[in-house]
């Protein structure tokens, strides 16, 4: 008979990592376990906590439920657990390696079999202009050609002069630069900031204003002098009907998937059907999970077959994550199958 159980587990940063909600130092996470006696399947709740729209007192009560009626089945537990979006995330991950042969190979792609990397964004962190230079200069000589830079916490001209200082060095055809925000600009100045950072030919901005102002959101997207993306413009919204109405209301450049935070694999691909419609790009993101997270993600963003950059290089943030086959190196992340996983239960 199938059962399931959870754990917490909490990730240690190797260094506090700065974003403009503030400085991250450790990151909740919980693990779900499937079993029947024979064989095991692993997943991971993703929970984010001051971000997650499931960031809710009832979320180990939500955990413990989905456990204790696991013999339901994977569509069932889903479709009851809209409000939950890592859960439902840990559950397809869970799922999908119980049903594996291998507990962590849940897709049969050239990413697992046959080392083809998928090609990820080098992640700079906030802090001082020269604690990031120093990431900056760390990033490029490992090798990567797309580099993604958090603002909005320090001083703006700083930090439009380390923008500088790349660009003068580096054309946009050699080094392709992202700008997340996190909702750090107003509506008031965000357009003024937008044209100031067009200067330095950027791939694109990730929201530059706080979620739910609709209508600026709508309004920056037309005038804007550089591709908008929308990231937590994203979380807290399930209902199929209310996704179209946001793409169509604000009608962005892109839009940004971390699966723990919009559905897991069900929620994304609601998103990615109804944007490549309008023509709308899209790539995805980790959220700060273990490597049992970012391996389903990983696996899950090869089997799409993406041509971008994506966001998967978190996995060697924290001191207590668990060794996997994922190797961040030339600026891609591999499968290395002759690495071993050191997970127990």
């Amino acid at each position: 008979m199938r059962q399931a159980t959870y754990k917490k587990h909490l990730l240690n940063f190797k260094q506090a990592s700065g974003t403009s909600r503030g400085v991250l130092k450790t990151k909740e996470t919980y693990l779900l376990k499937i079993f029947d006696g024979e064989k095991e399947g692993y997943g991971e709740c993703g929970l984010f906590r001051g971000l997650s729209a499931d960031d809710k007192p009832d979320y180990e009560e939500k955990l413990q439920w989905a456990c204790d009626h696991i013999s339901y089945g994977k569509d069932f537990l889903i479709s009851k657990l809209n409000a939950f979006p890592s859960i439902q995330f840990g559950l397809e991950q869970a799922f999908l390696s119980f049903q594996s042969e291998h507990p962590f190979e849940l897709f049969p792609t050239d990413f697992v079999k046959k080392k083809k990397p998928i090609a990820i964004n080098g992640l700079i962190w906030m802090g001082k202009p020269s604690f990031m230079q120093e990431q900056i200069e760390d990033k490029l000589a490992a090798g990567f050609d797309t580099i993604k830079l958090k603002i909005g916490a320090i001083d703006f001209e700083k930090e439009c002069e380390l923008l500088h200082g790349i660009r003068k060095h580096f054309s946009a055809e050699k080094i392709e630069l992202r700008v997340d925000a996190n909702g750090a600009f107003t509506p008031e100045n965000a357009l003024e900031k937008l044209k100031r950072l067009s200067d330095f030919e950027l791939h694109s901005i990730e929201q530059p204003i706080r979620q739910g102002q609709i209508q600026d959101m709508a309004n920056l997207c037309r005038q804007t002098p550089l591709p908008i993306a929308l990231d937590e413009e994203l979380i807290g919204i399930s209902d199929i009907i209310k996704k179209e109405e946001l793409i169509a209301a604000i009608k962005p450049q892109y839009i940004i998937l971390k699966p723990s935070l919009v559905g897991g694999i069900q929620g994304s691909m609601e998103w990615i059907k109804i944007v490549e419609k309008q023509n709308i790009g899209w790539w995805i993101t980790s959220a700060l999970e273990s490597n049992i997270g970012l391996n389903a993600i990983a696996q899950w963003t090869a089997h799409l077959g993406t041509k971008i950059p994506q966001g998967l290089g978190t996995g060697g943030l924290f001191t207590n994550n668990f060794d996997s086959p994922l190797q961040v190196e030339k600026g891609s992340l591999w499968y290395c199958s002759e690495r071993r996983w050191n997970f127990k239960w």
